[in-house]
Protein backbone atom coordinates (compact mmCIF):
# COMPACT_ATOMS: atom_id res chain seq x y z
CA UNK A 1 0.00 0.00 0.00
CA UNK A 2 1.53 3.26 -1.16
CA UNK A 3 1.34 6.39 0.94
CA UNK A 4 1.63 8.70 -2.07
CA UNK A 5 -0.46 9.56 -5.11
CA UNK A 6 0.76 10.02 -8.66
CA UNK A 7 -0.68 13.35 -9.79
CA UNK A 8 -0.72 14.06 -13.51
CA UNK A 9 -2.20 17.20 -15.02
CA UNK A 10 -2.59 17.36 -18.79
CA UNK A 11 -3.63 20.36 -20.90
CA UNK A 12 -4.11 20.47 -24.68
CA UNK A 13 -0.55 21.80 -24.95
CA UNK A 14 1.37 19.35 -22.73
CA UNK A 15 1.61 17.31 -19.56
CA UNK A 16 2.14 20.19 -17.15
CA UNK A 17 2.55 18.27 -13.89
CA UNK A 18 3.60 14.71 -13.08
CA UNK A 19 4.84 13.94 -9.57
CA UNK A 20 4.24 11.75 -6.55
CA UNK A 21 2.40 13.74 -3.86
CA UNK A 22 0.91 13.14 -0.42
CA UNK A 23 -2.48 14.75 -1.04
CA UNK A 24 -4.40 16.83 -3.59
CA UNK A 25 -7.31 19.23 -3.06
CA UNK A 26 -9.40 19.81 -6.19
CA UNK A 27 -12.09 22.39 -6.99
CA UNK A 28 -14.92 20.03 -7.92
CA UNK A 29 -18.32 20.84 -9.35
CA UNK A 30 -19.88 20.25 -5.90
CA UNK A 31 -17.09 21.99 -3.93
CA UNK A 32 -13.54 21.22 -2.85
CA UNK A 33 -12.52 17.63 -2.40
CA UNK A 34 -9.44 16.23 -0.73
CA UNK A 35 -7.83 13.19 -2.33
CA UNK A 36 -5.53 10.93 -0.31
CA UNK A 37 -3.85 7.67 -1.36
CA UNK A 38 -6.26 4.73 -1.72
CA UNK A 39 -9.21 7.04 -2.49
CA UNK A 40 -12.27 5.31 -3.88
CA UNK A 41 -12.27 5.30 -7.70
CA UNK A 42 -14.05 8.36 -9.01
CA UNK A 43 -14.53 10.41 -12.17
CA UNK A 44 -15.59 14.02 -11.60
CA UNK A 45 -15.76 17.40 -13.24
CA UNK A 46 -13.36 20.07 -12.00
CA UNK A 47 -14.13 23.77 -12.19
CA UNK A 48 -11.74 26.65 -12.68
CA UNK A 49 -9.96 27.37 -9.44
CA UNK A 50 -7.05 26.38 -7.29
CA UNK A 51 -5.47 22.99 -6.79
CA UNK A 52 -3.56 22.50 -3.57
CA UNK A 53 -0.84 19.84 -3.61
CA UNK A 54 0.86 18.59 -0.44
CA UNK A 55 4.28 17.07 -1.04
CA UNK A 56 6.89 16.27 1.61
CA UNK A 57 5.06 18.42 4.17
CA UNK A 58 4.92 21.49 1.91
CA UNK A 59 1.92 22.92 0.06
CA UNK A 60 2.07 23.96 -3.60
CA UNK A 61 -0.68 25.68 -5.56
CA UNK A 62 -1.79 25.72 -9.19
CA UNK A 63 -4.46 27.62 -11.09
CA UNK A 64 -6.51 25.29 -13.27
CA UNK A 65 -9.30 25.69 -15.76
CA UNK A 66 -12.34 23.53 -16.29
CA UNK A 67 -11.90 19.84 -16.98
CA UNK A 68 -12.19 16.35 -15.55
CA UNK A 69 -10.41 14.34 -12.89
CA UNK A 70 -10.07 10.59 -12.67
CA UNK A 71 -9.11 9.21 -9.27
CA UNK A 72 -8.03 5.57 -9.02
CA UNK A 73 -6.45 4.47 -5.74
CA UNK A 74 -2.93 5.82 -6.04
CA UNK A 75 -3.35 7.88 -9.22
CA UNK A 76 -5.04 11.21 -9.99
CA UNK A 77 -5.28 12.32 -13.61
CA UNK A 78 -6.62 15.76 -14.44
CA UNK A 79 -7.49 16.84 -17.97
CA UNK A 80 -7.97 20.59 -18.09
CA UNK A 81 -7.80 23.51 -20.48
CA UNK A 82 -5.30 25.40 -18.26
CA UNK A 83 -2.83 24.57 -15.49
CA UNK A 84 -0.23 27.03 -14.17
CA UNK A 85 1.83 26.84 -10.99
CA UNK A 86 1.07 29.81 -8.73
CA UNK A 87 4.74 30.85 -8.79
CA UNK A 88 4.67 30.97 -12.61
CA UNK A 89 1.65 33.25 -12.92
CA UNK A 90 2.52 36.66 -14.35
CA UNK A 91 0.04 38.91 -12.54
CA UNK A 92 0.50 41.92 -14.86
CA UNK A 93 -0.01 39.76 -17.95
CA UNK A 94 -3.12 38.12 -16.45
CA UNK A 95 -4.51 41.56 -15.56
CA UNK A 96 -3.98 42.76 -19.14
CA UNK A 97 -5.66 39.63 -20.54
CA UNK A 98 -8.60 40.22 -18.19
CA UNK A 99 -8.98 43.82 -19.39
CA UNK A 100 -8.80 42.76 -23.05
CA UNK A 101 -11.45 40.08 -22.53
CA UNK A 102 -13.76 42.47 -20.65
CA UNK A 103 -13.42 45.02 -23.45
CA UNK A 104 -14.12 42.37 -26.12
CA UNK A 105 -17.29 41.32 -24.30
CA UNK A 106 -18.62 44.87 -24.81
CA UNK A 107 -18.41 44.39 -28.59
CA UNK A 108 -20.98 42.73 -30.81
CA UNK A 109 -19.81 39.11 -30.93
CA UNK A 110 -21.10 35.81 -32.26
CA UNK A 111 -22.09 33.16 -29.72
CA UNK A 112 -18.86 31.29 -30.47
CA UNK A 113 -16.78 34.44 -29.92
CA UNK A 114 -18.59 35.13 -26.64
CA UNK A 115 -17.79 31.59 -25.46
CA UNK A 116 -14.11 31.94 -26.40
CA UNK A 117 -13.71 35.38 -24.81
CA UNK A 118 -15.59 34.24 -21.68
CA UNK A 119 -13.22 31.27 -21.34
CA UNK A 120 -10.25 33.62 -21.69
CA UNK A 121 -11.72 35.90 -19.03
CA UNK A 122 -12.26 32.94 -16.69
CA UNK A 123 -8.63 31.85 -17.15
CA UNK A 124 -7.38 35.36 -16.34
CA UNK A 125 -9.60 35.72 -13.28
CA UNK A 126 -8.58 32.29 -11.99
CA UNK A 127 -4.88 33.12 -12.36
CA UNK A 128 -5.32 36.47 -10.62
CA UNK A 129 -7.30 34.93 -7.75
CA UNK A 130 -4.69 32.22 -7.15
CA UNK A 131 -1.72 34.61 -7.44
CA UNK A 132 -3.25 37.22 -5.15
CA UNK A 133 -4.34 34.64 -2.57
CA UNK A 134 -0.81 33.20 -2.45
CA UNK A 135 1.03 36.52 -2.35
CA UNK A 136 2.70 36.92 0.92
Amino acid sequence: MSNTLRLEIVTPEAKTYSENVDMVTLPGIDGEMGIYPMHVPLMTQVVAGEISVRKNGQDYFLAIGEGFAEIAGDHVSILTDMAIKADDIDEARAEEAKKRAEARLQEKLTDEEVAMVSASLLHSLTQLNVKRRRRG
